[in-house]
């Protein structure tokens, strides 16, 4: 569903991507992880069609962006880490403005964008303007905005970002959910207790390279940790890389 292929993107002389390749199966639930600035920010935008990787190629549901960006697109409900939103809009008319960017048709568009707010405990705040939401209730909107077109694919980075516990339940519940409906959940996150709950495989990157990818226990292996959370393998597998690149 998901194929990233050789995708490097150079800034200069600083590589922050450098020659990443994986794959995600449809249905499957796939964490990031890597430390601040190893790379994963990038590559989800390169993911969305953001940016235009160095060399390399991305394929979502078998379309290459490249050749078929509008089509590719049409396919991923994208969540960045700081989204953008028409603060003069109420959440309401913002859906609507989402539904007419993806060719979402009127025919049952109202009642959907109702589900879809009365989801993220926003149907109340519908008719008000987003200048007056909080930081956490703007990221639900976005969640909601994402989900109007039925997605495939999802991409998110770092998701639960200024979500209550409430929230956040409610999130990883919703992935899990979906991803048992076929749907391909992309997920970039610093919070690896949510990775280990709901992924069900993790890819850890390090200065721009894709270094292990796996079920936990599988980085667990790769890790030589056999009794450990999720925060002690990543620790161990950067440090190893590290030392690798040192050497």
């Amino acid at each position: 569903m998901i194929e990233l292929k050789n995708i490097t993107k150079k800034y200069a002389d600083f590589t922050a991507v450098d020659n990443l390749s994986l794959s995600v199966r449809k249905g499957e639930v796939f964490g990031f992880i890597g430390p601040n600035g190893a790379g994963k920010t990038t590559t989800i935008k390169i993911m969305g069609g953001v940016l235009k990787p160095t060399s390399g190629s991305v394929k979502i549901a078998d379309l290459d962006i490249k050749d078929h960006p509008e089509a590719a697109k049409g396919k991923i409900g994208f969540i960045p880490d700081r989204p953008y939103l028409y603060e003069k809009l109420t959440g309401m008319e913002f859906l609507k403005f989402t539904s007419d960017l993806y060719g979402v048709t009127e025919n049952g568009l109202e009642k959907k964008a109702e589900k879809e707010l009365e989801r993220f405990s926003l149907l109340d705040w519908s008719n008000e303007l987003i200048e007056s939401y909080s930081h956490g209730m703007r990221q639900r909107l976005i969640f909601a905005s994402a989900l109007l077109h039925d997605p495939e694919v999802i991409i998110v980075d770092e998701p639960m970002v200024g979500l209550d516990p409430m929230a956040i339940m409610m999130i990883k519940d919703l992935f899990v959910d979906l991803a048992k409906r076929g749907v391909t959940i992309f997920m970039s996150t610093h919070t690896l207790t949510v990775a280990e709950d709901i992924c069900d495989r993790i890819g850890v990157i390090h200065r721009g390279r894709l270094i292990a990818t796996g079920t936990t226990e599988d980085l667990k292996r790769e890790a030589r940790i056999t009794e450990a959370d999720l925060e002690k393998v990543f620790i161990n597998l950067t440090s190893q890389q590290e030392q690798a690149d040192a050497a």
